[in-house]
């Protein structure tokens, strides 16, 4: 089964052909400058034309880095995309392209490119979260993706637990503004140390760096407990930049442990993911297919 998808970052924007879970075809550009509605859905369109196999209308799948409705269909809200709110982007595209279009969560995306082909595949309840500049995640529970009453389950970076810390969504203590990449930089530059935080995961032996790194370990151990908790998932997919520091899982699951009842410890099961940057590409595909509906 072949199917477009796309990755709309703030930046940059990848889109690739996808064929059985396998990426044929990729193409990546910088974001249209501005971010604004006819610029952006203009370069989707020109993407999907570039990828498109000769003769074959396929579906599109589409990544935004947002919160959508219930039915998928318009924008809620996109933080780094002015005036996007309300947007019919579902039926601005599919009128464009003349061919179907889903779209659907960034992070949820990435989730599914991992139950698709990736570190859960072959599951039918877990949950992927990312730590890279801020926490995302999604949620499959039998083999559906969670998307909540209003269309905003699984955002696992505002599981609220900590105190006063100020988070970009607008709301204090949540688990993003403690460590997500962002928060741990500015923690990082408060303590006198350099904000590099490959180069911090290296040092960590050093005890100033260390008592950082436990910051965040201990946020992701509570969290992770919460998260176990409140679902009872077959795995913990963790991907993201800040995941992909060597003995990073080694170094997380002892800061798990301690905060999870007793009948959770021995059913826990933490994975890093298998496909990485490609997991959202992969996923937006999949949804494009109707997976995980």
């Amino acid at each position: 089964m072949r199917a477009i998808g796309i990755d709309l970052g703030g930046h940059n924007t990848k889109a690739a052909l996808v064929v059985d879970g396998a990426i044929q075809e990729r193409l990546e550009e910088a974001t249209a400058p501005g971010r604004r509605q006819e610029e952006v859905c203009a370069q989707v369109a020109r993407l999907v034309e570039a990828l498109s196999p000769a003769g074959e209308v396929v579906p599109v799948g589409l990544g935004v880095p947002g919160m959508l409705d219930t039915f998928r269909e318009h924008i809620k809200k996109m933080p780094n995309f002015p005036n996007w709110e309300g947007v019919p982007l579902k039926a601005l595209l599919e009128e464009r392209l003349s061919r179907p279009v889903a779209i659907e969560n960034d992070a949820n995306c990435y989730a599914l490119g991992e139950g698709w082909v990736g570190a859960a595949k072959g599951l039918s309840s877990y949950v992927v979260i990312t730590l890279g500049t801020g926490v995302g995640g999604g949620i499959v529970l039998d083999g559906k993706l969670l998307k909540g009453a209003h269309g905003m389950a699984g955002e696992p970076g505002h599981i609220a637990i900590g105190r006063d810390e100020y988070c970009g969504c607008g709301g204090r203590g949540h688990l993003e503004a403690i460590c997500g990449a962002d928060a741990l930089e500015r923690l990082a530059r408060s303590w006198g140390i350099p904000d590099d935080l490959p180069r911090l995961w290296q040092e960590r032996g050093n005890p100033v760096i260390a008592d950082l790194w436990n910051v965040a370990l201990d946020a992701w151990g509570r969290a992770l407990a919460s998260v176990a908790h409140m679902l009872d998932p077959e795995a913990i997919v963790i991907g993201g930049g800040l995941s992909r520091g060597e003995g990073f899982l080694e170094s997380l699951r002892p800061h798990v442990i301690p905060y999870l009842a007793l009948p959770f410890r021995e059913a826990l099961d933490l994975r890093l993911s298998l496909l990485g940057n490609d997991a959202a590409i992969i996923g937006a595909a999949a949804v494009a297919l109707g997976y995980f509906a």
